[in-house]
């Protein structure tokens, strides 16, 4: 993909005339806070599924400040990095960075800022082996999705996310001080989830991201060829999910929570495929983000109710 980027006019710059006066709430849209509290959520989660009993609040609330901190400077660098790109997207072109309200090199120092703060109280209140994943998923996301996969091939959600689907583990890790089986079923849910969450996106913004010169699979291969393997990754999903119930992790409960999810998430699945809709397409994506938190919900009441 070789189109050239034409950048909109910066909107609200505070240089010139010095309209629009930088808030606290810029700074705070720079983290992306929506997608790090779903984020943190999960976090959450694998703590309370990695011990019998419920965590010492120090380690919840340092363990997901940690978190939150480093997740938050990852997105900081993602506006950075697609600034040009956002500024061509109806639903990214008001952010701080491509609207030039707040300047690069403010928005990297204030990354800098939150991941050292992060790795400090990771490291020191929490553990070396959380504080280290947390940041090599940091760089994942960061570096090689942002930098890298997004703008080189179709694949670049399967392949980057990995860094997004690490939260669960590194709760686990923050609780346990170690990598389990159990905590890295939590993250191979996230891995399997994660593409027709995004793909189904992608069909519904495709002309943005083309225009965009982004080569997300529905600009690529077509509609009919990223809702065949929304289709595949649903069914490969549904799998993955009752592995917690195959391993012993949980019980009946999830079983029976896990499987009406997953039904549900095919049967949108197959309607996409059938009909190429793009409002099918956006409510799928929709249902993607409920499906993931109610799954992950009934797999801590399964959790709560057999110990």
């Amino acid at each position: 993909m070789s189109e050239r980027i034409e950048a909109l006019p910066a909107q609200g710059t505070t240089s010139g005339s010095g309209s629009a006066m930088i808030s606290w709430r810029d700074f705070l849209e720079l983290t992306k806070p929506t997608v790090v509290a779903m984020m943190i959520l999960t976090s959450v989660i694998g703590m309370l599924l990695a011990t019998p009993g419920v965590p010492g609040w120090e380690v919840l609330l340092y363990g997901n400040l940690g978190i939150a901190l480093l997740a938050g400077a990852a997105a900081v660098v993602n506006h950075v990095v697609d600034q040009k790109i956002d500024t061509v997207m109806a639903r990214t072109r008001k952010r701080p960075v491509a609207t030039g309200k707040i300047s690069p090199l403010d928005a990297l120092t204030f990354a800098t800022v939150l991941a050292v703060t992060g790795m400090v109280v990771l490291l020191w209140q929490v553990n070396a082996l959380t504080a280290w994943l947390t940041l090599a998923s940091l760089v994942g996301y960061a570096g090689v999705y942002t930098l890298f996969l997004k703008r080189m091939t179709p694949q670049n959600i399967v392949i980057g996310g990995l860094a997004g689907a690490m939260p669960p583990l590194l709760g686990w890790t923050a609780v346990t001080g170690q990598i389990e089986g159990h905590g890295l079923l939590l993250v191979l849910i996230i891995f399997a989830w994660t593409p027709p969450h995004f793909w189904a996106l992608a069909i519904h913004r495709k002309e943005e991201y083309a225009k965009a010169g982004i080569p997300m699979l529905p600009v690529t291969h077509g509609n009919k060829y990223t809702e065949l393997h929304i289709l595949l990754y649903t069914l490969m999903l549904l799998a993955v999910s009752l592995l917690p119930f195959v391993t012993g992790m949980s019980g009946m409960i999830y079983l029976v929570g896990a499987l009406g999810l997953g039904l549900r998430f095919l049967q949108y699945a197959v309607r996409l495929l059938r009909g190429d809709d793009r409002r099918v397409a956006l409510n799928t994506f929709k249902y993607s983000i409920t499906y993931l938190m109610a799954l992950f919900v009934v797999l801590l009441v399964d959790h709560f109710v057999y110990f």
